[in-house]
């Protein structure tokens, strides 16, 4: 009876280590932590530039048992967006994939409220083109 225990319980740890995913649903989003460092990454041929896109270099993703490489592509600029490329983020708990994609241009948004930059909302600026005068 002892050896079946042992044996139930050396299968359990050993199933345990191979598990190196964890996924965590944090609000919408879910978050992806491997224990495994990601590969190092690759060299891509950059494709000619193209107006009105712009380019996402190659990242590696995790399909749930192992790491596999997203090539990189163009995505169509959105006004008022910056794009955050995909990457790998490491604490003490394993990796952490953070996704990417576009997110509001705080510092856009910022410029059209205060094009001059010397903290004075444009509507109530008198001279909102100029930063030495208010």
């Amino acid at each position: 009876m002892k050896s079946i225990l042992a044996a139930t319980a050396a299968v359990l740890i050993s199933t345990a280590a191979f598990a190196p995913v964890q996924a965590q649903a944090q609000g919408r989003t879910e978050v992806i932590v491997v224990r495994q460092a990601p590969p190092p990454m690759r060299n891509e041929a950059i494709p000619a530039a193209r107006r009105g896109y712009e380019w996402v270099p190659g990242y590696w993703s995790y399909n749930g048992r192992r790491y596999v490489w997203e090539r990189g592509h163009y995505e169509k600029v959105r006004a008022g967006y910056v794009y955050n490329r995909p990457e790998w983020r490491q604490d003490r708990n394993g990796w952490y994939f953070e996704r990417g994609g576009w997110v509001r241009d705080r510092d856009h948004r910022m410029a059209r409220r205060d094009r001059d930059g010397d903290g004075v909302p444009n509507r109530y600026d008198e001279r909102p083109n100029n930063p030495n005068r208010h």
